[in-house]
This record gives C-alpha cells, sequence and structure tokens, in this order.
C-alpha cells in the first residue's frame, strides 16, 4: 500500500501555501491511487492541526477522501484514508 507525506513545518506560517499543499497531496493522492497520506502540522499550539482540519472538512475537500484519524500517539499526526 502507497503513502504519501507531507510536513507542513517549513509553510506553518504561511496560509496561502498550505492550502496548496493540502490540495496538491489530495489530487495526486487521487492520481496514483495512494490510499493514505500523513500530514504532519506538527505539535505546537495546535492551530496548525485546527487549521488543516478545518480544510479537511470543507464540503468541496470532504468528498474526496473516505476518513480522517488523528494520530492517538502522535498529537502532531493526521492520517488521510481514500477508497479507490
Amino acid at each position: 500500500m502507497g503513502k504519501l507525506k507531507l510536513d507542513l513545518h517549513d509553510i506553518y506560517n504561511k496560509s496561502s501555501l498550505i492550502d496548496e499543499a493540502l490540495n496538491n497531496i489530495i489530487e495526486e493522492a487521487l492520481d496514483k491511487k495512494i490510499k493514505l497520506v500523513e500530514i504532519i502540522p506538527g505539535k505546537g499550539s495546535g492551530q496548525l492541526k485546527k487549521k488543516v482540519i478545518r480544510f479537511l472538512q470543507q464540503s468541496n475537500i470532504k468528498n474526496k477522501y473516505h476518513r480522517i484519524d488523528k494520530d492517538s500517539k502522535n498529537f502532531g499526526r493526521i492520517f488521510i484514508h481514500f477508497k479507490h
């Protein structure tokens, strides 16, 4: 099973780049039929993780994936699962 990974540490304070990076990795997962994408917003204050989750809950994005999981052992990771 293939997996993609997106680390947001380098662009944590650039909102438009975050949206673009999230869109790009979701499209790449769909194009390549990847079943799992790992997003790393990092631990920090939790604001970036909240932004990522808000982005993923938009109706035009939500219909592209199956479900999201938050890593119970690592607060700074989110997994997006796809059905292909």
